[in-house]
């Protein structure tokens, strides 16, 4: 199993998890917090890169551990 997973926010406004390099995500719920869950759920031992939601300046902002 993958021991990153990256959350994001999708244009419907909710989050999907995705391990590195999917095509698919492996979880989509309504809050960013139910996100990290999912991902601590599917391995407690990933690392989890969270994007930012705001915006600032030419684009989004940076992601976070």
């Amino acid at each position: 199993m993958s021991d990153r997973f990256f959350i994001e926010r999708r244009e419907d406004g909710q989050y999907k998890v995705l391990k590195p390099n999917a095509h698919r995500a492996s979880a989509v719920t309504p809050t960013q917090a139910e996100a990290i869950a999912r991902a601590k759920a599917l391995n407690p031992e990933a690392t989890i890169h969270v994007e930012r939601v705001r915006s600032v300046g030419p684009g989004r902002d940076k992601w976070r551990t």
